[in-house]
């Protein structure tokens, strides 16, 4: 079937819902399909809501009908599919969503759907392999700006937001922005002949540049052998999957993979020729120390100060150190082991493969596949290796400096200080290379969190009004 793309503004519902005592009343313009030719209509639509005030010809604060940024979260998770949200609850926290506390703030949400990892069709082929996520949301914007007379909200103000995978695919929408590389995937579903590239991107956690987190992961934690994580498990009983812990020890074979890897993280860090802000060229040695673990340290330290400025006490975290209620220094290598070691090694393209990244670069033939010449190396399981090119898709660090493509104006980056499901050096370098790029970026290690998002919502919101304005 062959879908219209123009958007139909007379096809809508206004629905009226009341959370953490606030009553919203929106106009919702919902599951539009926003290719000609999709693969799968479960994923490959959006939905847009639009506080109904402004039909009422109504202000938010700054904002009407025509000049109101447009939000633009996704509800991709460990690369899996994410289907369009609407205002309510997010079942992981059990409170509103972001969706929800946007539209009172009087922004337009457009929830897009992706396809992702594990989606088959009906012959048994994987759809969802990259980059079908990232090409996906480039179509959703498309559509935006292809309706750019009729669709409420300012197309030339979108604001991606995302957490883990959804976070790294916020950051790549927001770095590849018009780039040739994705253009016959788009033109392959239909897309619509406009510009994708996006005003500004909120990144909580991205689980990104994946062909060097294995690295990352063990110059952050070699030496730490024990791994603690939560696992979903139907427990008989109650018929409902739950979190179960798990603790384990790695075997000696990781363990000395860990090593392996640790060792190559300082040429692949140095060749990147990272200049922080105040102008320091950032670099580690052999055994992993130099400037830049002090520049994450100083990102620690500048958090655990906020904590105390909040009036928290935090002596009894030995490996601070605070005079007169100034955090002064951290010991780094305590910090990460109060952090913990999550995944075993390696940790993303795993010799037995069966991770979520195994699965995002498999093919519609083939489930899972490696994407690293290490793991491809060291495979138990004769894994096949997945193609430079669709490696090069999924990474924003291969087109930030890139002159064929518009990369957004703003970045906000978060990475909880206690979440291990990626180093914080995959953030710490995303940050330093697009502010080299001339990019706004807005990076922090918030204290005490996990691995999570929208945590922060009117930090969030204060710093979309402040990018907007300006």
């Amino acid at each position: 079937m062959n879908y219209d793309l123009k958007f139909n503004d007379k096809k809508y519902t206004i629905e009226t819902i009341t959370l953490d005592e606030k009553t919203l009343k929106y106009r919702a313009f919902e599951n539009i399909i926003y290719v000609n030719n999709p693969i799968d209509t479960n994923f490959q639509k959006l939905s847009i809501f639009v506080p109904e005030t402004y039909y009422e010809g109504n202000s938010i604060g700054n904002y009407n009908l025509n000049t109101a940024p447009i939000f633009f979260p996704n509800t991709v998770g460990g690369y899996m599919p994410g289907a369009p949200e609407k205002p309510g609850i997010n079942k992981f926290i059990n409170k509103p969503n972001a969706t929800f506390y946007a539209l009172l703030h009087g922004y337009i949400v457009v929830s897009p759907g992706a396809r992702g990892r594990g989606l088959k069709d009906k012959n048994g082929k994987f759809t969802g392999t990259a980059p079908a996520c990232i090409v996906d949301l480039k179509a959703a914007v498309r559509y935006l700006r292809h309706n750019k007379d009729i669709i409420p909200g300012n197309v030339e103000k979108i604001i991606s937001n995302g957490t883990s995978a959804g976070g790294a695919l916020s950051a790549l929408l927001g770095s590849t922005g018009n780039h040739p590389d994705y253009e016959s995937c788009l033109k392959e579903l239909g897309a619509a002949d406009e510009k994708d590239d996006i005003f500004a991107s909120s990144c909580y956690c991205p689980i990104t540049n994946l062909e060097n987190a294995d690295k990352a992961y063990e110059w952050e934690f070699c030496g730490i052998n024990d791994y603690h994580k939560m696992k979903f498990e139907r427990i008989e009983e109650s018929r409902k999957p739950k979190l179960v812990p798990i603790s384990r020890e790695m075997n000696e074979l990781q363990i000395e993979l860990s090593k392996e890897l640790k060792s190559l993280f300082p040429e692949y860090l140095n060749k990147l020729n990272l200049i922080s802000s105040n102008d320091t060229l950032l670099t580690i040695d052999s055994e992993g120390n130099g400037t830049f673990k002090d520049y994450i340290k100083s990102f620690v330290i500048k958090s655990a100060q906020k904590e105390l400025n909040k009036g928290k006490n935090l002596s009894y975290l030995k490996w601070i150190t605070i005079v007169n209620n100034e955090v002064t220094d951290v010991d780094f290598d305590k910090f990460i082991k109060f952090r913990t070691r999550m995944k075993d090694t390696p940790a993303f393209d795993n010799i037995s493969m069966g991770t979520p990244e195994n699965e995002l670069f498999g093919t519609p033939e083939i489930q899972y596949r490696h994407f690293t010449e290490f793991s491809k190396n060291h495979s138990i399981v004769n894994g096949e290796l997945s193609e430079e090119a669709q490696i090069k898709l999924m990474n924003p660090m291969n087109y930030i400096s890139d002159n064929s493509c518009t990369t957004a104006k703003n970045f906000r980056i978060r990475h909880g200080a206690i979440d291990r499901d990626t180093s914080l050096a995959i953030s710490a370098i995303l940050a330093v290379t697009l502010e080299m790029n001339g990019v706004n970026v807005d990076y922090d290690l918030p204290w005490g969190i996990p691995h999570s998002g929208d945590y922060d919502l009117d930090e969030l919101f204060a710093w979309i009004d402040n990018i907007v304005s300006n």
